[in-house]
C-alpha cells in the first residue's frame, strides 16, 4: 500500500462517514467500499472502514451483507475491531420486535403523486392528536432566604457545629 492510496482511502472513509451521518446511506456504502478497496482489510483502518460499512449495509436494508461482513470482522487481527464486530453481530441477529400499529405513523410516498390530479395515492393514516398542553402555573414570587429568620438558618448552624466537632476530634486524636 502506497502513501497515496492510504491518503485516498482515508479521504473516501471520511466522505463515507459524512454521508452516513447525513442520512445518505447508499452514498456512504459506495465511499466505504472504495475506501476498503484502497486500504488493507486487516489493518486497524481497514477494520474501522468495515465496521462503518456494516452499519451502512444495515441502513440500506442489506442485512445479509451486513451480517456476513460482521462475521468476518469477528476474526479481525485487531482486538477492538473484534469486540465491536461481536457487539454489532449480536444487535444485527437480535429478533425484531413487533410494534403495535398505533406506535408509528405512515409517511406517504411522495413519488406516488398522481400527475394529473396532484393527489397522493395510497392510504395515509390519521395523525394522532397530542394531549392537551398543561395549563401554565401562576407566577409565584421567588423563594429567598431571609438572613434574619433563625428557622431558615438552623441547618447552617447544625452543619457548623458538626464541622467544629469533627475538626476538634481530629485535632484531639493527633
Amino acid at each position: 500500500m502506497t502513501v497515496d492510496s492510504l491518503a485516498l482511502a482515508k479521504t473516501e472513509y471520511a466522505y463515507g462517514q459524512d454521508a452516513f451521518e447525513h442520512g445518505n446511506y447508499r452514498q456512504a456504502v459506495s465511499h466505504f467500499e472504495k475506501a476498503l478497496d484502497l486500504a488493507q482489510a486487516t489493518t486497524p483502518l481497514g477494520g474501522e472502514i468495515q465496521t462503518w460499512l456494516v452499519n451502512a449495509y444495515s441502513a440500506v436494508g442489506q442485512a445479509t451483507e451486513a451480517i456476513a461482513l460482521c462475521e468476518t470482522l469477528t476474526r479481525h487481527p485487531d482486538l477492538e475491531i473484534r469486540k465491536q464486530a461481536k457487539n454489532l453481530l449480536y444487535i444485527l441477529q437480535a429478533p425484531q420486535l413487533k410494534r403495535p400499529g398505533n406506535w408509528m405513523s405512515e409517511i406517504p410516498d411522495l413519488g406516488a403523486i398522481d400527475e394529473g390530479r396532484g393527489e397522493i395515492t395510497g392510504q395515509v393514516l390519521p395523525r394522532v392528536s397530542p394531549q392537551a398542553a398543561p395549563k401554565p402555573k401562576p407566577d409565584l414570587p421567588p423563594i429567598t432566604a431571609d438572613p434574619s429568620n433563625p428557622k431558615e438558618n438552623g441547618f447552617l448552624w447544625i452543619a457548623l457545629v458538626a464541622l467544629a466537632l469533627v475538626l476538634g476530634g481530629v485535632a484531639w486524636l493527633s
